[in-house]
């Protein structure tokens, strides 16, 4: 494993140099291994490790390339890490929901353009009068979602793309078990448009905390 880190930490400092780029192709397997003082199977582990986490992209018959390195890609990673949480850190993951959301919100607030705005009211506007679970939390997810991509920040919107999926499965639980779910988000979520819409960002920034936190006190209080 210390060769093969050794390996890793290697090609990081040819990419982090500049020497390799986004889209550029590897040198040839020998002579990459040959250049880095390394066995070409210790090389291998490297790159298959490296391509788990979507910084190489090995194509058979082609090469090994450099990927894009783009934030949502590289932090696919970390949504298949969180995959893996138990019942009992979901509110954690809330937490980082409350710590997040509520700033990527206000950013929202003034870097949304008109379209995205218009998109924004179509997604509240779809929301069913009388939604069925599933119904209910996609479009909580899409209304989510899309204010997270108005903040036009790629990290920040990767990173609450990736903890989405444990706090979806409490907006199930809670969707099936709480009387007025529905109607609570509805308006909830009306309000954070309205001052979306309006460019106020601390309003907006102060109903998204107010929404996260509401379910989480649920959670605390049904857990």
């Amino acid at each position: 494993m210390a060769v093969t880190d050794a390996a890793i930490s290697s090609i990081k400092d040819m990419i982090l140099s500049g020497e390799l780029g986004p889209g550029d192709r590897l040198p040839r397997e020998a002579d990459l291994a040959e250049r880095l003082g390394l066995s070409r199977n210790s090389l291998r582990e490297a790159v298959r490790a490296l391509a788990l986490i979507n910084v190489l992209d090995v194509r058979q018959g082609d090469g090994t390339y450099v990927t894009s390195l783009e934030p949502g890609l590289l932090l696919d990673a970390l949504s298949f890490v969180v995959g893996f949480h138990q019942d009992d850190t979901v509110l954690q993951f809330f937490e980082v929901r409350r710590i997040l959301e509520p700033a990527a919100t206000a950013m929202a607030a003034t870097r949304m353009t008109d379209e995205d705005i218009a998109e924004l009211r179509d997604i509240l506007d779809t929301f069913p009068e009388q939604p069925s679970t599933e119904d209910f939390v996609a479009n909580d997810l899409r209304f989510h979602q899309r204010i997270a991509e108005g903040a036009g920040n790629p990290v920040l919107s990767s990173l609450i793309e990736s903890i989405s999926g444990p706090t979806a499965r409490a907006r199930i639980w809670r969707g099936l078990t709480q009387e007025g779910a529905a109607e609570t988000t509805r308006a909830q979520h009306a309000a954070i448009f309205e001052a979306i819409a309006g460019r106020r960002p601390e309003i907006a920034q102060a109903w998204a905390a107010v929404h996260i936190a509401g379910v989480e006190e649920w959670l605390r209080r049904a857990l």
